[in-house]
Order: structure tokens, then sequence, then C-alpha cells
């Protein structure tokens, strides 16, 4: 890439210096530990930043991307031009009378803790969902038999124009994995959870619960984008994965789980390539067996 010192001084009079990295690895922030380059890669620490940030890239025609912390997406080996923006460092997480207030760069485990600690019952499912409340989301994440949709209760959000929004829950139009976040352009500043008090033992005992179930079946040891598809109406992508006998297959350094097989973990210092090429590997292979195409869960973003 070729530095754009115009565009590098504008970045950093809007972020400083220490908050904006120049053609970073961004396999660095990813969980499946894959992806090139990220020509400028930016942190902002409050909503003016981002506004000022997102107004830079509309003004001047860069290419724009928001990620979280990485975990349900594949981010491919060339990287992504133009600006990636983080949000990271905008983590906090608040109480007001029974509603949960958590902005987009906190963990959306974290937030179900904290709703723990608080005595506040609704956020139990996320306890073992690795992904930011922005990206909870962007997917109306779900595990366990819950969902975003069941207890958001609206959001802030900031739109192609920079103008801040707050959007009641249902205006997202979340439905399973999916919401039209992506389709408006919307950036989730702040997630506000409508939740129920309730005993804190009993909370506790059901995230307990949850947390060994995850980590007795699914490959924490190594990297991952944790479930790749979709369910499928009528089965379960894992179940389908394991009768295809496809446990243990891979290409280069990527292979399906042999613990879950709804998993492709990045075993040997896999490249993005081998990683998509297993997933397309599994997709031609389930879909000649049972006639059924797998839809992917995971995004997959960036330049060959």
């Amino acid at each position: 890439m070729t530095i754009s010192h115009s565009l590098k001084n504008a970045l950093i009079e809007i972020v400083g210096e220490e908050n904006l990295l120049i053609d970073e690895l961004i396999c660095n922030h990813t969980y499946t530990k894959l992806g090139g380059q990220a020509d400028y890669f930016v942190m902002p620490t409050t909503i003016q930043e981002i506004q000022a940030i997102v107004k830079l890239a509309d003004r001047e025609q860069i290419p724009f991307t928001l990620l979280g912390n990485g975990s349900n997406l594949i981010v491919r080996d060339g990287g992504i031009r133009g600006i990636v923006m983080n949000l990271k460092k905008l983590n906090k997480i608040a109480r007001d009378h029974n509603t949960v207030i958590a902005q987009s760069g906190a963990r959306i485990i974290d937030t179900s803790y904290y709703a723990l600690d608080q005595s506040l019952s609704g956020l139990e499912f996320a306890c073992g969902i690795p992904g930011t409340v922005g990206g909870a989301l962007y997917m109306n994440a779900g595990a366990y038999g819950g969902e975003i949709k069941d207890c958001l209760k609206e959001a802030v959000v900031i739109d192609l124009t920079g103008q801040l929004l707050t959007l009641a829950a249902d205006q997202l139009e979340l439905d399973y994995r999916t919401s039209n976040i992506p389709d408006n352009g919307y950036i989730v500043i702040e997630a506000r959870f409508a939740l129920v008090e309730n005993d804190h033992a009993q909370i506790k005992a059901i995230m307990d619960d949850l947390t060994e179930r995850r980590e007795s079946k699914q490959p924490l040891e190594y990297p991952s984008c944790g479930s790749v598809f979709k369910r499928p109406p009528g089965y379960f992508a894992g179940q389908l994965i394991q009768d295809s006998q496809l446990q243990g297959k891979g290409i280069g350094g990527a292979e399906v789980s042999t613990k879950h097989a709804g998993f492709i973990v990045n075993k040997n210092s896999a490249t993005a390539t081998d990683y998509i090429a297993v997933i397309e590997m599994v997709q031609k292979k389930v879909k000649e067996n049972y006639g059924v195409i797998l839809e992917r869960e995971v995004r997959i973003i960036g330049e060959d």
C-alpha cells in the first residue's frame, strides 16, 4: 500500500497517533488468527471520533470496514483496503434500573457476567458467545435457545452519513442470525438490554451449566470462527458434516474439528485460503450426500 500522508494526518488528528496503526495484520485481531493487512487500522475512543471517521471516509470516498473482535469473521489473506475501524476501546457497561447498557466494543460475554453481578436475568445464553455487543446485534447472535432479540430493548447507531440514531429493537429486523444493520450500513454504538431481577445463585447455576456444556463440546483449544454454518431447516449442520465423515479432514492448516463437526479449526498455521477451501469442501460434500445446502453463518471479507 502507498501511504497517503494527508489521510494519515487526518486520521491522527481525529484519533491520535496512538490509536492509528498502518499496515496492521488483521490476523492479530481475529479469532481464527487469519487475515492480511489493513491499510489504516483505527481505534476511536468516543462517538464523536467515530462520526468524524465515517464522514471522512464518505467525503474522500475511502473504503471503510467495521471490525469487531473477529469472532464470526474470516478475513482473506490479501487484507482490507482503506480504513478498518475497531471499537474495542468503547467497552463500558452500566445499569439503569433493570436495563443493562453496553457499548458496542464490550464483549457480550462480559455483558452477561455484568448482568449476573447485578442479579439480572435474560442474558444467560450469551455467557459463551465470543463476540462484541455490536457484533452480537449485527447477526442477532444466539446460543442454547436464546438470542439477542429476546432481550434487546433498543440500540444507538450511527448511519452512513454519521448521524446518531436511537432505534427500537423491532426496527433492526432481528431474525435467525440476521438483522438489517449491514443493509443499512449502521454502526452500533450502544445496546440496551431489558432484563429481569432474579436470584443470583439461580442465574449463576444456569451460566455455569452452559459454560460446562460449551467447554466440553467445542474445540476451544484451537483458533476458529465458532459455528461455521447456519442450521438448515429440519437438520443440524454438525450432524450432516459428521455423517459425511468429514471430521479430521482438512486442507493446508485448516480442518473440520474432530470434537465438534460444526467447527473448522486453524490447527497448524492455516491461511484464510485454506480455511475457505475447507468450508467449500464441506458444503460440496454435504450437498452431494444429502441434497442440503449449508449456508454460512460466518462472514468472509477482504481481498485474495
